[in-house]
Protein backbone atom coordinates (compact mmCIF):
# COMPACT_ATOMS: atom_id res chain seq x y z
CA UNK A 1 0.00 0.00 0.00
CA UNK A 2 0.97 3.37 -1.01
CA UNK A 3 1.78 5.77 1.85
CA UNK A 4 -0.32 8.46 0.24
CA UNK A 5 -3.61 5.91 0.10
CA UNK A 6 -2.66 4.99 4.08
CA UNK A 7 -2.23 8.30 5.09
CA UNK A 8 -5.64 9.14 2.98
CA UNK A 9 -7.36 6.51 4.93
CA UNK A 10 -6.49 7.38 8.45
CA UNK A 11 -7.65 10.86 7.75
CA UNK A 12 -10.98 9.28 7.25
CA UNK A 13 -10.60 6.50 9.98
CA UNK A 14 -10.97 4.11 7.04
CA UNK A 15 -7.32 2.34 7.90
CA UNK A 16 -6.61 -1.53 7.45
CA UNK A 17 -4.84 -2.09 10.77
CA UNK A 18 -1.40 -1.14 10.90
CA UNK A 19 0.89 -3.79 12.46
CA UNK A 20 4.36 -2.31 13.26
CA UNK A 21 6.81 -5.58 13.50
CA UNK A 22 10.07 -3.13 14.26
CA UNK A 23 12.11 -3.28 18.01
CA UNK A 24 10.27 -1.08 20.84
CA UNK A 25 12.94 1.33 20.74
CA UNK A 26 11.88 2.01 16.66
CA UNK A 27 7.96 2.15 17.71
CA UNK A 28 8.91 4.44 19.89
CA UNK A 29 10.66 6.20 18.57
CA UNK A 30 7.50 7.30 16.57
CA UNK A 31 5.06 5.24 14.51
CA UNK A 32 1.92 5.29 12.50
CA UNK A 33 -1.25 6.54 14.44
CA UNK A 34 -3.47 3.43 15.38
CA UNK A 35 -0.55 0.97 14.69
CA UNK A 36 -0.31 -2.56 16.60
CA UNK A 37 3.30 -3.01 18.01
CA UNK A 38 3.65 -6.13 17.20
CA UNK A 39 7.86 -7.22 17.47
CA UNK A 40 8.38 -10.10 15.35
CA UNK A 41 9.25 -12.23 18.23
CA UNK A 42 5.62 -11.78 19.83
CA UNK A 43 3.71 -12.33 16.59
CA UNK A 44 3.69 -16.33 17.81
CA UNK A 45 2.20 -15.36 20.92
CA UNK A 46 -0.21 -12.95 19.60
CA UNK A 47 -1.53 -15.15 17.01
CA UNK A 48 -2.34 -18.15 20.26
CA UNK A 49 -4.98 -15.70 21.64
CA UNK A 50 -8.14 -15.85 19.94
CA UNK A 51 -9.73 -14.23 18.10
CA UNK A 52 -7.72 -13.46 15.30
CA UNK A 53 -9.52 -12.00 12.24
CA UNK A 54 -8.05 -13.98 9.33
CA UNK A 55 -9.54 -12.00 6.47
CA UNK A 56 -9.36 -8.82 7.95
CA UNK A 57 -7.09 -6.06 5.78
CA UNK A 58 -3.86 -5.55 7.30
CA UNK A 59 -0.97 -3.64 6.55
CA UNK A 60 2.87 -4.90 8.09
CA UNK A 61 5.89 -2.26 8.45
CA UNK A 62 9.06 -2.31 9.63
CA UNK A 63 12.00 0.61 9.05
CA UNK A 64 13.45 -0.79 5.56
CA UNK A 65 10.90 -4.30 4.43
CA UNK A 66 12.92 -7.34 5.55
CA UNK A 67 11.08 -7.92 8.90
CA UNK A 68 7.80 -7.11 7.12
CA UNK A 69 8.25 -9.43 4.30
CA UNK A 70 9.17 -12.06 6.83
CA UNK A 71 5.90 -11.28 8.63
CA UNK A 72 3.87 -11.18 5.70
CA UNK A 73 5.05 -14.62 4.44
CA UNK A 74 4.14 -16.32 7.80
CA UNK A 75 0.74 -14.79 8.51
CA UNK A 76 -0.04 -15.92 4.57
CA UNK A 77 0.98 -19.29 5.51
CA UNK A 78 -1.70 -18.99 8.67
CA UNK A 79 -4.61 -18.55 6.59
CA UNK A 80 -4.20 -14.60 6.76
CA UNK A 81 -5.87 -13.34 2.90
CA UNK A 82 -5.49 -9.48 2.84
CA UNK A 83 -2.03 -8.67 3.70
CA UNK A 84 -0.29 -5.59 2.23
CA UNK A 85 3.32 -4.36 2.76
CA UNK A 86 3.43 -0.31 2.95
CA UNK A 87 5.18 1.10 0.47
CA UNK A 88 8.86 2.44 0.71
CA UNK A 89 8.47 1.28 5.08
CA UNK A 90 8.60 3.57 7.62
CA UNK A 91 11.60 5.32 6.53
CA UNK A 92 10.06 6.85 3.33
CA UNK A 93 6.59 7.71 5.74
CA UNK A 94 8.81 9.10 7.99
CA UNK A 95 10.70 11.08 4.88
CA UNK A 96 7.59 12.07 3.43
CA UNK A 97 6.33 13.94 6.95
CA UNK A 98 3.47 11.38 7.25
CA UNK A 99 1.55 11.10 10.64
CA UNK A 100 3.76 9.85 13.63
CA UNK A 101 2.74 9.35 17.43
CA UNK A 102 5.05 8.19 19.95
Amino acid sequence: MEGKRLAQLLKQNKAPQVIDVRSGFEYRSGHIPGAIHLPLFKLLFRLARPPVDVSAEYVIVCEHGPRAQMVQGFLARKGFTNLQLLSGHMSAWRSRGYPLEQ
